[in-house]
């Protein structure tokens, strides 16, 4: 039960970044798209990217299971580090602006599109359909999230 909701923590992700954005525009009058991408930064890569730490590392067998990967390996463990780098990249977005957000975008791009090629490499070579693998971690995670930061920065830097 708890490897099933785990899948879906993308979107509350997401959600908590849209709601966050939407008082920060109102109230304070701030752009859109800045808005919508400081909060995307700080929520779901830093806050995202910290909670996968903990999976990698805490829990590092569940969430091997929950990809189809074999459990017990050191990997998960290296796995974890980027991920605690990338998460406290995406939380100092929050005090640090400029060229700081091009990098953390880039850091989270590169990992996250690196590893939807390995998702979906795993897929074709092994027909590994486990939910870690093909689900929500996949196509919102590795996919859509990359994506859509890339587009928010080039919105915001032009």
């Amino acid at each position: 039960m708890a490897n099933r909701a785990a899948e879906y923590w993308p979107y509350g992700l997401i959600g908590i970044s849209i709601i966050a954005a939407i008082p920060n525009i109102a109230l304070y009058a701030a752009g859109v798209v800045e808005s919508f991408l400081l909060w995307f930064l700080v929520i779901v890569v830093g806050f995202g990217s910290l909670y996968a730490f903990m999976g990698h590392a805490l829990v590092a067998d569940d969430v091997a299971r929950s990809v189809g990967w074999p459990t017990g390996s050191q990997f998960q463990f290296e796995v974890a580090l980027h991920n605690l780098a990338v998460g406290v990249l995406g939380v100092l977005c929050f005090w640090v602006r400029g060229d700081f957000w091009s990098a953390t975008v880039i850091a989270f791009v590169v990992f996250g599109i690196g590893a939807a090629y390995g998702h979906i490499h795993d897929i074709r070579l092994r027909h590994n359909y486990a939910p870690g693998n093909a689900g929500p971690i996949l196509y919102i995670s590795d996919i859509l999230l990359p994506l859509l930061l890339i587009l928010l920065l080039i919105a915001y830097r032009v």
